[in-house]
């Protein structure tokens, strides 16, 4: 009774007056859960709860009493707010019987039979669950995680150990469970079902079924959770098993989809094979693949981690030693210079492929003669099977394409049906690439026999129509990519082009959005149609199949294929077909689950390639009402003349950077004292303008399952950010310098905005530091900080922070903003911080004394984080602290192109310059511990200017003793042990040997006092206590 009563006065005076509080919603939600459960238990605890807890305890068990009664279905579809809040309720407390009325909601409708096809014989007919509406996400979204795991046990068991097959609303259902389960509930589905019964996968359907669920319902969760390479390899072994198997082409078809979607979901570094050795289980489509998608992923993010540099080597010969394709020289011009050079000296064996089909052209042509004319003995088919030759078999459809000689009717259609069912999956891709081979040097001979290319193309596209479409023989995925892989034949690309203008894969796919519903599927409340199985799958993959389909669907195969045709025909300048084709297959696209990543990377990988036109077809893509754009780019990249179109005004890249600031970057600490007016950002927001595009906090807020691709709103902002700059018809040098002077002049910019806010006349006046406060860039402008020519005054407002702390956190935004773009950026990065750098006023004037020299150096590289605490940044400090946080956010790969920064400051003059060399690459060295490479040649480079200023042949304008840079060695002592450890400096650290090597030939060209400072750091072991240690280095110096 005692802990009842301290239950029922839990928070009541931690209420706040306001009902629609967040705060009180919970607490009342809580005090409901707590009065049902106390209601339910006796009447003696009753006595004990006020008449308001009494009757609301009492109104909920009322309510779920009459609801559940009986024979009574429980309607799910029509429950309004306050019954879907009950339900919640309940299923805190009556987890088993909430979990028995939604079960029962989804088997309400009855059983049926279900007869596949005309093939299947009727004592094979399944039971099928009749069609319910799926429990509505908004209701699913607030139950209890007792009652969510419950609930996906018992669908489970429905779905994959029932021998009833389940209804596509239960499947549904089970997908948005598994969308809206917390981070911790998340299982892979197949290490699940295989810990559950090991022999279930095995049974028919149940592999079937569990990998249409991944690939048309949980591909971006897999992703969001950082499991789709486990997945890979998962559905790796199932392509593996089948992929030799004769005649089981629907799972092997179906798997082969869902990895190449996997493939191209990736956005960093991955192993073909888990292990990491031996050749690639992939298929010959998958390599290529494969291939395709490193490019994207190396062109557009990096490798990240310098382990994935080692091992890229590695992965391509896995891949190359298992796929006979080239790459055109077109597709390779775009490739990243570590792909392109390991795939430019790749023999073409298409030259080899039509000699084999001439070697054995009389033979096939005769086989199929006797298998496809009008009069084929049956008997013949058995004998072909059974012992025709591999070398003849890969040729078969070559063989039926010579002879239908543009009229497929001359050929037995039934008979070609049946042989390509019987061979293995692998069998059909052979004969896939191989007939595109053929038919693409046919057309060549044709031509030069005086033929008409129109009449060859149609010809052409008329039989690959019987084969996609008409007879449904050949899975049109595969046969549209073998053709889009020969892109350097001048045909293969028009006849891609026609076939998609055809109307009968239009219709095909128009049919698909129809039956499918909306491409948000967790938000549709209708119930759902199943597609009769021929009619999904076409009758090469039906053949025989008896398991109903759910999601699947030969269009929906496209999905990966079209954004692959799209980037070839960019590589190949046709930028028309490429416009019209997305114009065309935009409805479609929508259902592609990754369109978001599609559009960022493919702006990313062609930028500077792409006009004005398609990239906007491009973006149309998107459903732009649900993407944080600002509301002035459409505006920029409208108009009507891309070559004089001006650069947007700096109060537009501002409010990107405020946006990344509000939504990405995280808030800076804060004393106790500050805690009540900053740390709480989120909450202390005005209602955004429409010009910042600033989020209120539900944006913030928003469930992975309304944002699925990129994953969370955070990444959202920030790569629509990114989408944004790349689709702008400026160059990268007027962008950079744009956002560069937004952060050499923040502070003056924020603080003039906080004094005209607040009017305080105590910081009207900017303090005169010895290096000239944080306007020393600006020269003669330098009490007019205005010249940034950023209006802040709303950001300032609306931030919660002071304006020395939103200055910090701006530099960061402009950072990891650059750091997401392309690498012409980055080299234009590089140009404007340097001459910013040589520029100031303080470096340029001879006229200035050792001592303010000395003290403008001090200032200009303290952390910006301390500085604005007292207004004293500077210009340099705040382009160190750029570059400090766009190097902390580069993959690995791309951090060697920071070295071009110190190549343009030097020669190195002075000291002061010295410093700031270091000060900018110094952090580098750190993170490049693992880097053994890049190490070297970075401490080189640093070497090198100390060698400018302090060489043996130097003439420094100012006399320098080697004190004075005392500092500088220390920290080369300290971070060179820091990469011989690996890590933190330990007792025992030392050097490399290659590292004292390098320090050593650096050191021959320094002045004898400086020397003297870096002995430590030689290969000489009589001056040397690390060098000692090297048994090999002692012998090489005797």
């Amino acid at each position: 009774m005692e802990t009842t009563v301290k239950i029922l006065s839990f928070h009541r005076e931690d209420r706040s007056s306001d009902p629609n509080h967040p705060q009180s919603i919970l607490l009342d939600y809580i005090s409901s859960c707590q009065n049902l459960r106390i209601y339910s238990i006796n009447t003696a605890i009753r006595d004990h709860t006020n008449n308001e807890q009494l009757q609301k305890g009492k109104q909920i068990d009322g309510w779920w009493r009459q609801v559940s009664k009986g024979e009574r279905m429980m309607d799910y579809m029509s429950l309004d707010d306050r019954s879907i809040g009950m339900f919640w309720v309940v299923s805190y407390t009556m987890t088993q019987p909430a979990c028995e009325t939604v079960m029962n909601w989804l088997t309400s409708a009855g059983v049926t039979d279900y007869l596949p096809g005309p093939n299947v014989a009727p004592n094979e007919r399944y039971t099928v669950l009749r069609e319910t509406s799926p429990l509505p996400i908004s209701l699913l979204s607030g139950l209890s995680i007792h009652l969510l795991c419950k609930l996906a046990q018992q669908m489970e068991e429905s779905l994959f150990s029932s021998q009833v097959v389940p209804s596509i609303a239960m499947v549904e259902t089970y997908a948005r469970l598994m969308l809206i389960a917390p981070h911790s509930l998340f299982r892979s589905l197949f290490s699940h079902l295989a810990q559950r019964n090991p022999t279930l996968l095995s049974k028919p359907g149940v592999s079937l079924l569990a990998v249409e669920i991944l690939n048309y319902r949980l591909l971006p969760l897999y992703r969001y959770q950082g499991k789709s390479k486990s997945l890979m390899y998962d559905v790796t072994k199932i392509i593996s098993a089948l992929k030799g198997k004769r005649g089981d082409h629907r799972l092997f078809r179906l798997a082969e989809n869902l990895c190449m979607n996997l493939i191209l979901s990736l956005r960093d570094f991955f192993l073909v094979k888990k292990e990491g050795k031996g050749p690639t289980e992939f298929t010959e489509t998958l390599n290529r693949i494969t291939i395709s998608s490193l490019a994207i992923i190396i062109k557009t993010r990096g490798i990240a981690e310098a382990d994935h540099m080692l091992l890229i080597q590695t992965m391509l010969e896995q891949i190359l030693g298992n796929s006979q394709h080239t790459w055109s020289e077109r597709t390779l011009r775009y490739y990243p210079a570590l792909l392109r050079e390991a795939l430019i000296g790749r023999m073409d064996k298409r030259s080899l492929a039509i000699q084999a089909w001439q070697q054995v052209e009389t033979t096939v042509i005769n086989q199929c003669t006797q298998l496809f004319s009008p009069s084929a003995d049956p008997t013949y088919f058995m004998t072909y099977i059974g012992h025709s030759f591999p070398q003849h078999r890969q040729h078969l459809c070559a063989g039926a394409w010579i002879l239908m000689q543009g009229h497929p009717e001359n050929i037995n259609s039934a008979n070609l049906a049946r042989v390509l069912r019987e061979f293995s999956p692998e069998e059909v891709t052979l004969n896939i690439y191989t007939m595109v081979d053929v038919l693409l040097h046919h057309i060549h001979v044709e031509l030069q026999h005086g033929h008409s290319l129109q009449d060859l193309l149609l010809k052409a596209c008329a039989n690959l129509a019987f084969f996609m479409w008409t007879h449904e023989l050949l899975p049109m995925d595969i046969l549209l990519l073998a053709l889009t892989d020969r892109d350097d034949d001048p045909y293969a690309l028009h006849i891609v082009i026609s076939l998609l203008d055809k109307q009968e894969l239009q219709q095909r796919v128009k049919l698909f959005c129809m039956n499918r519903g909306p491409p948000e599927h967790w938000l549709y409340s209708g119930t759902f149609k199943r597609v009769e199985l021929q009619k999904a799958l076409g009758n090469h993959l039906s053949w025989k199949e008896r398991y109903p389909t759910f999601f699947d669907d030969v269009a929906a195969r496209l999905l990966p294929v079209i954004p692959l045709i799209i980037y070839r025909l960019i590589e190949n300048d046709a930028m028309d077909p490429a416009d019209r084709i997305l114009d065309k297959y935009s409805s479609f696209l929508a259902y592609h689950p990754l369109r978001f990543t599609f559009v960022r990377d493919i702006l990313a990988y062609f930028y500077a390639h792409l006009p004005g036109k398609l990239i906007v077809r491009i973006l149309s893509v998107l459903d732009l009402s649900k993407i944080p754009f600002s509301e002035s780019f459409p505006h920029h990249i409208s108009s009507s003349n891309p070559a004089i179109c001006p650069l947007p005004p700096p109060d537009y890249f501002a409010a990107l950077l405020f946006g990344i600031v509000n939504n990405v970057i995280p808030p800076l600490n804060t004393n106790s004292k500050e805690i009540s007016s900053t740390s709480l950002r989120s909450q202390h927001k005005s209602p955004p303008t429409s010009q910042s595009r600033l989020p209120n906090t539900s944006d913030g807020q928003k469930s992975f399952y309304q944002i699925q691709d990129p994953g969370t709103y955070t990444q959202l902002v920030l790569d629509t950010a990114v989408i944004e700059i790349l689709s702008l018809p400026v160059s990268p040098s007027q962008i950079v310098s744009s956002l560069v002077q937004i952060v050499v002049h923040i502070q003056p910019t924020l603080i003039q905005s906080s004094n005209g806010l607040h009017s305080s006349p105590s910081n009207a006046i900017l303090p005169n530091s010895p290096s000239g406060g944080s306007t020393d860039s600006m020269s003669a402008g330098r009490s007019t900080p205005s010249t940034s020519g950023v209006n802040t005054t709303n950001f300032v407002s609306r931030s919660g922070c002071t304006s020395q702390q939103l200055s910090c956190l701006l530099i960061q935004a402009c950072g990891l903003l650059l750091a997401q773009l392309p690498l012409d950026f980055h080299s234009q990065l590089y140009m404007e911080a340097s001459r910013l750098i040589k520029d100031s006023w303080w470096l340029t004037d001879g006229k200035r004394s050792k001592g303010e020299l000395d003290s403008a150096v001090g200032y200009a590289l303290l952390d910006p984080t301390w500085a604005a605490q007292d207004n004293t940044s500077t210009a340099i400090g705040n382009i160190v602290a750029l570059l400090h946080s766009f190097f902390s956010n580069l993959p690995q790969e791309w951090l060697e192109g920071t070295h071009v920064i110190i190549k343009h400051l030097r020669p190195i003059t002075s000291v002061a310059m010295l410093r700031i060399a270091f000060r900018i690459m110094g952090p580098l060295l750190l993170r490049l511990a693992g880097a053994h490479s890049l190490f070297n040649k970075t401490l080189q480079l640093l070497l090198n200017t100390m060698v400018d200023v302090f060489g043996r042949n130097s003439q420094p304008s100012i006399p320098v003793e080697a004190s004075e840079i005392a500092d500088l060695i220390d920290f080369l002592h300290h971070v060179v042990h820091y990469e011989g450890q690996g890590g933190p400096v330990q007792s025992n650290s030392k050097p490399r040997p290659e590292v004292l090597a390098l320090c050593g030939r650096a050191a021959e060209n320094l002045r004898p006092d400086i020397q003297h400072l870096l002995s430590h750091l030689k290969p000489d072991m009589s001056s040397s206590i690390y060098a000692a240690t090297y048994p090999k280095m002692v012998q090489n110096s005797a």
